[in-house]
């Protein structure tokens, strides 16, 4: 059985009185468990959702005597602000979300896209790796909201740089005075507004016409945005300074993940296994340089490289939506991610 927008929201209440007791139980004992799972990234990311249908793929091909998967993709369930209050009432099994969207509702998720942070977590995945020390302590913290991370797919994707439309001229931070910039979550807000920037939060899906009628005039955006939602028939260039970055996880309810069958969990982890060593890996060596960079040249965009002082600008913006964080996630905790997320601690 599919299940549609409508008629996950009318069996709402009977499914999260069903998570009470463990979700809806197999017909028998040899009928495979029934997942439901969300993204609301549509097609158009390739590099993105290469890891969630390998994922999906590897499930349906491995673990089919355990596991039946019903899988929606680019919000035709759920829309991304719906799709954590869903797993949380019980009413999905797991989801695939970016990280930037949700690090206020986790805070502790903010680490990945942190500035003076994210480039050197993007350049050394492997800090991110299933049970490396940055993994489990996100998870420590996770489990306070009773979720847990399977995997954030083999480190964090290519940083998010400033992109302007084409009337817009930003080669440099002092350009960004005076400008109105789209971002997504605390980090990238920060910064901007630092640098004399008025901030304006947009959902993608409502960014292409945002620049083509300069209601911003440029946006933070790691380039998969850009080639999935068509901007560069909008935009006029790239200044590359990397203010933030993301990751994809697959979040899964803790309480529910627990009281899965054995042979459900082993097949969830061994496609999580996957996904942990494939995803960005695909994104970040191979979809991003073979193919999106190359299109964003034959279209004209200039792409800027920032200047040393205008980097050294940027740590220091950086430290202080550092700062602000440590703050709201308690020192100890939050001095400790940075470190692991660093290479300036192992444990």
């Amino acid at each position: 059985m599919t299940i549609n927008r409508r008629q996950l929201l009318q069996f709402s209440t009977a499914a999260a009185g069903l998570s009470l007791t463990g979700g809806l139980a197999p017909l028998n004992a040899f009928a495979a468990t029934r997942m439901t799972g969300v993204t609301y990234l549509p097609k158009s990311y390739k590099a993105l959702t290469f890891g969630s249908n390998g994922f999906v793929e590897h499930l349906r091909k491995n673990a089919s005597a355990a596991i039946q998967v019903d899988y929606f993709d680019s919000g035709k369930l759920l829309k991304a602000g719906d799709q954590l209050p869903a797993l949380r009432a019980g009413n999905i099994d797991f989801m695939f979300h970016t990280t930037s969207y949700i690090t206020r509702s986790l805070p502790i998720l903010g680490v990945l896209g942190l500035p003076g942070v994210a480039e050197d977590l993007y350049r050394n995945p492997k800090r991110l790796a299933i049970g490396s020390p940055l993994f489990n302590l996100i998870n420590e913290h996770l489990a306070k909201d009773d979720l847990y991370m399977l995997s954030v797919g083999s480190g964090i994707l290519e940083p998010e740089y400033l992109w302007a439309g084409k009337s817009s001229k930003i080669e440099s931070i002092a350009d960004i005075k005076g400008k109105r910039v789209r971002v997504v979550g605390f980090e990238a807000n920060g910064v901007i507004e630092g640098f004399g920037g008025a901030t304006v939060n947009i959902p993608s899906s409502e960014l292409y016409l945002a620049v083509q009628r300069k209601t911003v005039d440029a946006a933070v955006a790691n380039i998969s945005t850009v080639i999935g939602r068509s901007l560069h028939e909008q935009l006029g260039s790239c200044y590359q300074i990397p203010i933030t970055a993301y990751g994809i996880g697959i979040f899964v309810k803790k309480s529910r993940w627990e009281k899965l069958p054995a042979d459900v969990r082993k097949g969830m982890q061994a496609a999580a296994a996957w996904f942990d060593v494939e995803s960005a890996k695909e994104a970040n060596d191979k979809i991003y340089p073979n193919e999106y960079w190359p299109k964003m040249k034959q279209v004209g965009l200039k792409v800027i490289a920032p200047s040393q002082a205008d980097l050294i600008a940027l740590d220091k913006a950086g430290a202080k939506v550092r700062a602000t964080w440590v703050g709201e996630i308690g020192e100890a905790v939050g001095k400790k991610a940075i470190d692991l997320a660093l290479g300036k601690a192992t444990s």
